[in-house]
């Protein structure tokens, strides 16, 4: 089970959920063929024959050589080191670099490089995936993980959550300035000072050391959990103002110092507190898969840098991060030497504004004129400015790359002081302003903001209509899809997730059976997309009934200001939301919301459609 899963909690049952029985008959055994076709074989040059079994541990052989004991011969080719290790084992390692290619060549390992290093990450989500017990992370999918170079820039991810991805970097960096890491090493937080998004998203990130101490890189990952704490179920409260009222607040803790665990710190922090988690046993669990997923790409990133060597792993990290900015350069030809504008609003009237100059040598993107800190939950940070920029300019690449810093190596950005895209986090949770719709909601309306500039696409819904539901004994959380923009060639997608939110939505049958709800309706709201040449897509209608008391949460956007139509296209129609009680009433919810559900109550969310995109035939 630990081979598997990573770890084993012993207060937890182990929930059977399929059994699977392989029958199978052995073939015959055959003699196999011999073969006479023999040729001389030699080996060009001078090198060692050693003993094998009279070199001590930690003894270095450099090639060329050969290694020979009784049950093996090991042939060692040139720029190669045999390190004997304690169990007298050996392990070969390349102590030279390959002679360096150019062209073609160097453009073929770059790629090879790229998928190895993108399947680490992959590789890393999936470990996550298996081992997590919550609902949000296992079934939604609700987690990123990623690979960092030695300086903590972004090199790789899974294709997760984009509002995570662009913002691990500047997060590892903000931890990293404090607390250098070494062998052995985790560290935890969610603390927006640090780069973190808002408190439900648990940040874990660890280094990546040879077994000579050198540093190959960084490993994390960051998983939401449905509940942290809080004055509300679920860890979202729509009418908090400070972020001590938004949960458990971590500031970077070492999960693991030097190898040794500190899980009662860990418990201490998600316990003590004004509001402390009420799903203790489900966030250790998943601290316990995000640290697998950590584990993982961490031995698979040592055995990449065991068979290629750790200057062959950095030089293409290197070259992965310039590659990418290339791309970008050469994406950004059609825009150089001009300058892109836009304003969008919250659905309260606060401003977003937006300046992109792009200059031959930089892009400088200045958010001057946004309005000041958000008196509510809807402020943001510079990680989620970043995820939302970063993502962005990716869509002006034109060819397939990883999306990583590379990206942000031109790129200047001027944020005012004590906006509601950049608040002062320094002092104490309980004067921190709150955060949790910044990272759902703002970040959404940001990219708005962004493609609206640059005339890319029509408005997409815009929100990710986060809707949350729970009671002191658990917490559940979901986003619902919306209608895409359309687009200059293309009709923009209905009932899906767009930009900053990349997360499944729970199975029917998951929900029913873990949560007191029934799901009465799950359909395309149709003809909410706004009409164009291309028209947008339509949003979602869903109706959920209500089995137990429940405490209802809404966090949305779009209720009140409509998704934006594109050159002449016509907008998508806003998100509204009601509630039908058990006898009958029906009662208005507001996009930023809470109300007390009993059983028999409804409620009704219809999400936003997208924008249109060019002025349709029939239309005057």
């Amino acid at each position: 089970y630990e081979e598997l899963f990573g770890h084993y909690s012993s207060t937890m049952p182990i929930e059977v959920a399929g059994i699977q029985v392989i029958a199978a008959t052995a073939e015959p055994l055959e003699k196999p063929a011999s073969s006479d076709a023999l040729c001389p074989l030699a080996i060009e040059g001078r090198g060692q024959a050693v003993d094998w079994d009279t070199l001590l541990p930690g003894t270095r052989v450099n090639g060329p050589a050969i290694l020979i004991n009784p049950y093996a011969t090991a042939y060692l080719p040139a720029h190669w080191q045999a390190v004997v290790k304690a169990d007298r084992n050996l392990v070969l390692e390349r102590i030279e670099p390959l002679p360096s290619r150019t062209g073609w060549q160097e453009a073929i390992e770059l790629e090879l490089f790229a998928n190895r290093f993108g399947a680490i990450a992959r590789e890393m989500g999936a470990q996550l995936q298996r081992t997590a017990f919550s609902v949000n992370i296992k079934e939604r999918l609700d987690f990123s993980c990623a690979l960092l170079d030695p300086a903590g820039r972004l090199l790789v991810n899974a294709p997760h959550i984009p509002v995570h991805l662009g913002s691990l970097g500047v997060c590892a960096r903000a931890i990293l300035q404090e607390f250098p890491l070494e062998e052995g090493d985790v560290v935890l937080t969610n603390h927006p000072r640090y780069g973190g998004s808002h408190l439900p998203d648990l940040t874990m990130l660890s280094a990546v050391f040879t077994e000579e101490q050198e540093l190959i890189g960084y490993v994390i990952n960051r998983a939401h959990h449905a509940e942290i704490g809080g004055a509300r179920p679920g860890s979202m409260p729509p009418d908090a103002s400070r972020l001590v009222e938004e949960g458990v607040v971590i500031e970077p803790t070492f999960l693991f110092r030097r190898g040794i665990a500190q899980w009662d710190q860990v418990r201490q922090l998600l316990t003590q507190g004004a509001f402390p988690t009420r799903a203790l046993e489900e966030n250790l669990a998943d601290l316990n898969a995000a640290l697998a997923s950590l584990r993982a790409g961490s031995e698979k990133l040592r055995r990449l840098t065991r068979q290629q060597g750790l200057a062959r792993v950095h030089h293409f990290m290197q070259r992965l991060q310039e590659t990418t900015a290339e791309a970008l350069e050469a994406g950004l030809l059609p825009y150089e030497g001009r300058t892109f504008e836009a304003v969008e609003r919250l659905d309260d009237g606060h401003r977003l504004c937006v300046r992109l100059a792009v200059g031959p040598e930089a892009i400088d993107v200045d958010f001057s004129g946004t309005s000041g800190v958000h008196p509510g939950n809807l402020n943001a940070n510079l990680s989620i400015v970043h995820s939302a920029l970063i993502y962005v300019l990716r869509l002006l690449c034109p060819k397939e790359l990883p999306l990583n810093e590379g990206l942000m190596q031109k790129v200047s950005i001027r944020l005012p002081q004590n906006c509601l895209l950049h608040p002062d986090f320094s002092g104490s949770p309980e004067t921190c302003p709150a955060v949790v719709g910044g990272n759902t909601e703002v970040s959404q309306r940001l990219v708005d903001t962004f493609l609206k500039a640059l005339k890319l696409a029509a408005c997409s819904q815009g929100t990710m209509n986060n809707l949350l539901f729970g009671n002191d004994r658990f917490g559940y959380y979901e986003t619902i899809g919306g209608g895409a923009g359309a687009g200059d060639g293309f009709h923009g997608r209905s009932g899906v997730h767009q930009h900053m939110t990349n997360t499944r939505i729970t199975d029917p049958e998951t929900l029913e059976l873990r949560y007191p709800v029934r799901l009465r309706a799950f359909a395309l709201r149709r003809g909410s997309g706004g009409a164009g040449k291309w028209r947008g897509g339509d949003g979602i209608v869903r109706e959920l009934e209500f089995l137990a008391p429940v405490e209802l949460t809404l966090l949305s956007q779009h209720r009140k200001e409509v998704p934006y139509g594109m050159a002449g296209g016509l907008p998508g129609k806003a998100g509204e939301q009601f509630l039908i009680r058990a006898d009958g009433t029906r009662e208005d919810l507001g996009g930023i919301d809470s109300a007390g559900m009993q059983p028999g109550d409804r409620v009704f969310i219809k999400t936003p459609g997208g924008g249109g995109w060019g002025p349709s035939e029939d239309q005057p």
